[in-house]
């Protein structure tokens, strides 16, 4: 079945670039060697974000640019199991593990993977208090099978909520970002199942890739 809905890259946007990336996330398994590799390359100290209740984690962001950054994620020592990306606590050397879009409206891309068959859970509520004790709240739709991060997870911010990027570390932008495999074609249709159309690179892996650009120098980030 075709997409019921599309969300392609605008012409004016950067085609580097999904056009509706929210954030892509580097996990480690110590969230001050995390914000240490990315202020190192780039020269921005990321903020601290905060604890992810009930999910394991904490977080460091990093902005680039409006409505994109970079999320830092690693366990919280006070909670013992970490819901998602739970690979992060063997992960001594940084990479990256994920990355999110904000689709117009979450309960149009439920339906449209419901109508394409796609498995997936949500939207699902999530929150996190910041460090000035206001608090972030979203709705999340996660794939059940996302390629081990190939695929995106989509999120919907509160409108009530400040957006991460806006007080989050500045100073850097997001360069560029790209998905490979060695069957692009593949890939490429299932992004288009889930209503993302964006091309896919070939190689022989597959990995996600991207470069962070900032005043002191470039980063490039990886998920091998």
């Amino acid at each position: 079945m075709s997409p019921s809905v599309a969300w392609a890259a605008d012409a004016e946007d950067d085609d580097d670039v999904p056009a509706l990336l929210d954030h892509i996330l580097l996990g480690c398994n110590d969230l001050g060697r995390g914000i240490e590799l990315v202020e190192e390359n780039t020269g921005v100290h990321a903020a601290i974000g905060g604890v992810h209740p009930g999910r394991g984690t904490r977080n460091a962001l990093l902005s680039l640019g409006e409505r994109r950054y970079l999320e830092i994620i690693a366990p919280d020592p006070a909670q013992r199991e970490i819901v998602h990306y739970p690979q992060i606590r063997q992960m001594a050397d940084p990479r990256l593990v994920g990355w999110a879009v904000h689709p117009p409206d979450i309960a149009a891309v439920a339906k449209q993977l419901r109508e394409n068959k796609v498995e997936f859970t949500g939207p699902d509520d999530g929150s996190r208090k910041r460090p000035d004790g206001r608090v972030l709240n979203w709705k999340t739709i996660n794939l059940a099978d996302d390629r081990h991060g190939l695929l995106p997870f989509f999120i919907e911010w509160s409108a009530d909520s400040v957006h991460p990027s806006v007080d989050a570390g500045k100073g850097c932008t997001l360069d560029f970002f790209e998905v490979l495999s060695a069957h692009p074609e593949e890939l490429s249709a299932t992004l288009k199942r889930i209503g993302l159309d964006f091309p896919v690179q070939r190689s022989d892996k597959e990995r996600l890739h991207a470069v962070i650009s900032g005043p002191k120098g470039d980063l490039s980030l990886s998920n091998t």
